[in-house]
């Protein structure tokens, strides 16, 4: 494996921007290489003979390889110091807690049955003393009510405070060997990318830095210096010493084991870039849908290998044909199977039988109810579904010309009808989204603004819950809200590891982040596809600061009574350990506050789109600004354009055909009227809380993607057809509740997260039960702050 692969997998997360920069110096080193050849090949020009080129022409190289050197070996000198003051100091914080846990654990008698004359925390010199301490504690004999003795154990029944006590030192005694053990390989690993970077500069230039550089500077840098080493190993065995004492009865061997497996849990687990794994959750998530399962390939590859294995033995399906007996395998007869006959036979059926006196709406209603229930059932990938549509769209013939004699078109014309329809500015607009989420997670952006405020929330239960779920809101308003709560949660997983399992603490935040995400896809046009399918039918599009004025009071009332809420019927300060993230001390780097600059420039520019319309035309335009700046400064490459959840655009793509076609075949225009047969009489607001409740069910159990699909077409018809016109106004509130509707586990990304989120040892923070019961709730509160409050500002901004 590459070194620069190397460096990429067994960094910490927190810690990458701190690593030596192996890319960048290897970058570094081709472009010296290629200044090299450009010299020689002009001394050479100018010289009668090689011979007289001079080594003397290119030692300005050697200097601007050390000083780039110098710098990467000063950023790691500054960190370490840094991270190894602050893992000894809570090593001694820790040493203080434990001899605290001492005094609850005994009475006065310990110290005199034992000999110990222990009075202070720094009278512990080392983990030894501890583990005396703690177990002359535990057998000296207490007396109950009664009179008896009872030991440690007896007492830990009756005394739950006692029992979570130890069990928090014991996570903290944990957390701190990983943290330690992570600190000794952050020195092993830049201390081997100093050697290979000279070596690499060796072998390119055929030249070395003079002065042994390895030895001679990087091993007696304080990292790297065996005082250091020395340091590390001596705190990783005082925290097994404090392990043993806490949790194995002084059994050294045995604590040496259970930390080593709780740090190979944590480099399997934990390790693993935050981002890297969320670019592939979002990806499948997003493309394929939650509970995707293919035709013959499944998601869960443990499942399939135990229908093979039950259904292999089993004899063939036989069909017997007067050409002879077709042998098909059972495995292809499953419930996939049947659901996708169903639909296929649904599609055939509503082709033939006659609805409508014309061609083109009966093709269309066959082709929407069969997307609809092809969306809706995920029995192919959602992305797929949409490709399938300007398919069918073709082959069926199902749009007319715009023009007024709403002609028929012919296959070729309807081939280029639909796919000029399906590339928008609102497509754009996404990608421009993409880019700046990308942006924001690649430079740990997102991430710094969200530790730095959750850090000032100080230690108190419900304050924290309620800057988590708004931390969520922000952070899912711009990096989108199936990446938002898994940010937020690696986030807040010292928090979390720190809890009694017990307490409703945890369930709280994990409950609140999956809520408030779910309430910032509604908070900005890119925070969600539901938002972009809206702005796909609203004529004119809303501009962005319309749209905050709406969406953020919105938001941020909404997430304000969910937080009530959830303190009044999960009390997360019961039993609550008070605990205070940690604050990050580095500050944005030049790269950072560019990045910052351009993202906030942008979405200036698309708040003030329509006065700028003259000049850009377009938001969707607008979008190409941080596309061009990000990738032609190379702050972001092609890899991260390869990343972009190109399913979602497809997706998209393919919602925007399929309205196309349902409005150009006319069946649009009959739905509508049908619909307002039924709401006549009714005025905008009655309409909106009809079909709004309509939403919120719907999409509680599908997609918040697909509901938008397939209502906000109609909707937007309907707001045309009334007698007092207002369809910006009904789509952006249907728009609105389909991001609200969170009341199962499985309504939408951030609640299945929630809902598979598990401790150190598997088990999971929520039940279903629990997450139904706030989940329905929350739900209702939203609905009733977007029909309300939502609807008076739609009103105010004249949608």
């Amino acid at each position: 494996m590459k070194f620069s692969r190397t460096v990429q997998f067994n960094a910490v997360p927190e810690w990458s921007a701190f690593y030596i920069s192996y890319s960048g110096l290897k970058k570094l080193i081709s472009n010296l290489d290629a200044e090299a050849n450009n010299r020689a090949v002009q001394l050479q020009r100018d010289s009668e003979t090689i011979s007289l080129i001079s080594d003397d022409a290119f030692a300005d190289f050697d200097a601007i390889f050390r000083r780039a050197l110098d710098d990467e070996l000063s950023k790691i000198c500054r960190f370490y110091d840094e991270k190894s003051h602050e893992l000894v100091n809570d090593v001694a914080q820790l040493k203080q807690d434990i001899y605290d846990y001492t005094n609850q654990v005994g009475h006065e008698e310990a110290s005199t049955s034992s000999g110990s004359s222990i009075t202070a925390a720094h009278q512990f010199s080392d983990g030894e003393s501890i583990l005396a301490a703690v177990n002359s504690a535990e057998r000296v004999p207490l007396a109950d009510k009664g009179g008896d003795s009872l030991s440690l154990n007896s007492i830990h029944g009756e005394f739950d405070e006692i029992s979570d006590l130890k069990i928090t030192l014991k996570k903290r005694i944990i957390a701190l060997f990983v943290a330690f053990s992570e600190l000794k390989s952050y020195v092993q690993l830049n201390r081997t990318g100093f050697a290979k970077s000279l070596k690499k500069y060796a072998k390119t230039l055929n030249r070395e830095i003079p002065g042994n550089y390895v030895v001679n500077v990087v091993e007696k840098a304080p990292p790297f210096v065996a005082e250091s080493r020395a340091e590390i190993d001596e705190n990783l065995s005082e925290l097994t010493t404090l392990f043993s004492a806490i949790s194995t009865h002084g059994d050294i061997n045995q604590a040496k084991v259970e930390l080593r497996m709780h740090l190979r849990e944590y480099v399997v687990w934990d390790r693993n870039s935050v981002w890297r794994e969320m670019m592939g959750i979002e990806s499948k998530v997003q493309g394929v849908g939650i509970t995707n399962q293919g035709l013959l390939v499944s998601s869960n590859p443990i499942a399939d290998a135990l229908e093979h294995k039950s259904t292999a033995s089993q004899p063939p399906f036989l069909i017997r044909t007067r050409f002879g007996i077709i042998r098909l395998p059972r495995l292809i007869f499953n419930s996939t199977t049947a659901i996708l006959s169903i639909i296929i036979s649904t599609f055939i059926v509503l082709l033939t039988v006659p609805i409508f006196d014309e061609p083109e709406p009966q093709a269309c209603l066959a082709i929407l109810i069969a997307s609809s229930m092809l969306w809706a059932t995920e029995v192919i990938p959602l992305f797929v579904t949409s490709m399938l549509v300007p398919l069918l769209v073709v082959v069926f013939r199902a749009v007319r010309s715009d023009d007024v004699y709403h002609e028929r078109l012919s296959a070729p014309d309807a081939t280029k009808y639909i796919f000029a329809s399906m590339w928008t500015p609102v497509i754009m607009l996404l990608l421009g989204g993409f880019a700046i989420a990308a942006a924001l997670s690649k430079y740990n952006i997102a991430k710094a603004i969200a530790t730095w405020v959750l850090s000032n929330a100080g230690t108190k239960p419900r304050n924290v819950l309620l800057m988590t779920m708004f931390v969520a809101l922000f952070l899912s308003m711009w990096i989108s809200n199936v990446a938002s709560p898994v940010l937020c949660l690696s986030i807040i997983q010292p928090l979390l590891r720190t809890q009694d399992t017990a307490s409703n603490f945890p369930k709280a935040l994990i409950l609140g982040i999956a809520l408030a995400s779910n309430i910032g896809g509604m908070a900005s046009p890119i925070a969600s596809p539901q938002n972009v399918i809206a702005l796909q039918n609203m004529n004119p599009n809303p501009s962005w600061g319309a749209w905050f004025f709406i969406a953020l009071p919105v938001c941020i009332l909404s997430i304000v009574l969910i937080w009530v809420f959830l303190l009044i019927t999960l009390n997360p300060a019961k039993g609550a350990i008070y605990t205070k993230i940690e604050r990050k001390t580095e500050k944005f780097d030049r790269t950072q506050i560019f990045v910052s600059v351009v993202t906030l420039v942008t979405i200036a520019l698309w708040c003030v789109s329509h006065q700028l319309e003259g000049v850009f035309g377009d938001m969707g335009v607008l979008a190409i600004i941080p596309l061009v700046i990000f990738f032609g400064t190379g702050l972001l490459t092609k890899e991260d354009f390869n990343n972009f959840m190109w399913t979602i655009i497809i997706l998209a793509m393919g919602g925007i055909a399929l309205g196309k076609a349902v409005s150009s075949s006319g069946l649009l225009d009959t739905i509508a009227i049908g619909i307002q047969s039924l709401v006549s009489g009714m005025g905008i607001y009655g309409v909106m809380v009809v079909f709004g409740s309509l939403i919120l069910i719907i999409a509680t159990f599908i997609s918040h993607t697909v509901a938008a699909l397939i209502l906000l077409p109609i909707v937007a018809q309907v707001g045309y057809s009334m007698d007092n016109p207002h369809p910006n106004l009904l789509v952006m509130g249907a728009a609105l509740l389909c991001s609200c509707a969170m009341g199962l586990p499985t309504s939408g990304f951030p609640n299945v997260t929630a809902i598979c989120t598990t401790d150190d040892q598997g088990r999971p923070y929520l039940t279903v039960s629990l997450f139904i019961t706030r989940g329905v709730p929350s739900s209702i509160l939203a609905y009733l702050v977007i029909i309300s409050l939502g609807f008076g500002l739609m009103k105010v901004v004249g949608l």
